[in-house]
C-alpha cells in the first residue's frame, strides 16, 4: 500500500469518475485504474462499483477512503512540521480565493505581501467555494479566502473584513435619483445573477428571495439573467438589460462622472457579506496565516471594514 494509491482512492471517491479523477491526480487514466485494482487486490476487497458512467463507492469503499483521508492529511502535517525549525514565512503559500473577491482583493494582497514579506511569494488559485474546501482537504492549498457562510468544513477560519452589497443599475435608471434602495423594491426589477456555484449568488438571493421565485424552472415570468463573473453582468448591465448586486470592494467609486452605469446603496439594515480566512486546523505555518491578514487588512478596499483584533475578539 503506497500514500499514491491512497490519493488515487480518495480522488475517485471525490470526482465518482475514474478519467476525472486521472486528471486530477495528473496522471494517464489506466495508470490511476491499474493502481486501484492492485490496492483492491492487496486488501482483498472492492473498493468502487464500477458501471454506468458514474462510479460508486461500497460501504466499507467509504470508511477506508474516509480512514485515507486521514493518513493523507497527516502526512502533510508530518512535512509542515519538518519545516517548523526553519522560517514559516519562508518558502510559497499556496492560497485560494472565490471569483467574486479575487480580482479586487489580489492586486493590493499581493502588493502588500512583497512588500511586508518577500520571501513568502504566493500561490494563487481562483474557484468556487466547494472546490477550495475540497482542495484545502486534499492540501493543494494551505489557506483559503472566502465569504460566510461555508458548509461544514472542519477547519479553522479567522475574520478578514465585512463588505456591503450595493445595487447597480444603467445610467438612465430613475432610481439613480434615489439615495438608498429597499432590497424589498428589487422584486420589481429584471435582476442579473451569478450562475449557480457562486457563494454570491446564494448571497443576493438571500437578499430578494423573490429573485429564485422568477427563476425557476417552468416559471413563464423570466424576471432573472444569469452570468459567468461580476464583470459580465456589469457590462450586461450598462447595455440596459436589468440591475444587479455588486459587493462594495467592485465598486471603486460610487459616484462615478462618466460611464454608463450608477451605484446606490441599499437601506438599513444594509445586506454584507463577511469575507474569512481558513486553513487546515493541521497546518503548522500559523504565521503565514497571520502575514497573509495582515495584509489584507492594509489593502485599502472600497466601502469595506476590515476588522480590528479587538473586532474579531467580539465576532
Amino acid at each position: 500500500m503506497t500514500l499514491t494509491e491512497l490519493k488515487y482512492i480518495v480522488a475517485v471517491a471525490r470526482a465518482k469518475h475514474f478519467g476525472h479523477a486521472a486528471e486530477a491526480c495528473f496522471v494517464a487514466q489506466p495508470t490511476l485504474s491499474v493502481a486501484i485494482k492492485k490496492l483492491e487486490d492487496e486488501l482483498g476487497v472492492v473498493l468502487f462499483e464500477r458501471g454506468g458512467s458514474e462510479v460508486s463507492v461500497t460501504p466499507l469503499g467509504q470508511q477506508i477512503v474516509a480512514q485515507a483521508e486521514r493518513v493523507l492529511e497527516q502526512t502533510a502535517a508530518i512535512k509542515e512540521l519538518a519545516k517548523q525549525n526553519k522560517d514559516p514565512l519562508a518558502g510559497p503559500l499556496r492560497l485560494g480565493v472565490i471569483y467574486t473577491i479575487g480580482p479586487y482583493l489580489l492586486p493590493p494582497l499581493v502588493k502588500n505581501v512583497i512588500e511586508r514579506v518577500p520571501q513568502m511569494p504566493l500561490v494563487l488559485q481562483e474557484n468556487f467555494t466547494v472546490r477550495l474546501l475540497e482542495l484545502l482537504r486534499q492540501g493543494e492549498l494551505d489557506a483559503a479566502i472566502m465569504a460566510l457562510p461555508l458548509p461544514e468544513h472542519g477547519m479553522a477560519s479567522q475574520p478578514l473584513y465585512d463588505e456591503p452589497f450595493v445595487v447597480a443599475m444603467p445610467k438612465a435608471h430613475p432610481w439613480t435619483k434615489r439615495q438608498a434602495i429597499a432590497a424589498e423594491d428589487l422584486k420589481q426589477e429584471t435582476m442579473l445573477l451569478l450562475g449557480n456555484g457562486h457563494c454570491f449568488r446564494d448571497q443576493v438571493l438571500e437578499v430578494c428571495p423573490e429573485m429564485a421565485r422568477f427563476s425557476a424552472p417552468g416559471n413563464g415570468m423570466q424576471r432573472t439573467f444569469e452570468g459567468s463573473s461580476l464583470e459580465t453582468i456589469r457590462h450586461m448591465v450598462a447595455s440596459g438589460i436589468g440591475l444587479t448586486v455588486l459587493p462594495r470592494a467592485s465598486v471603486a467609486d460610487m459616484n462615478p462622472k462618466d460611464g454608463m452605469l450608477r451605484y446606490v446603496p441599499f437601506e438599513e439594515p444594509v445586506p454584507s457579506r463577511r469575507a474569512v480566512i481558513v486553513w487546515r486546523k493541521s497546518f503548522t505555518r500559523k504565521a503565514a496565516i497571520d502575514a497573509v491578514c495582515a495584509a489584507v487588512a492594509a489593502c485599502d478596499l472600497p466601502g469595506v471594514q476590515m476588522l480590528t483584533h479587538s473586532a474579531l475578539a467580539a465576532a
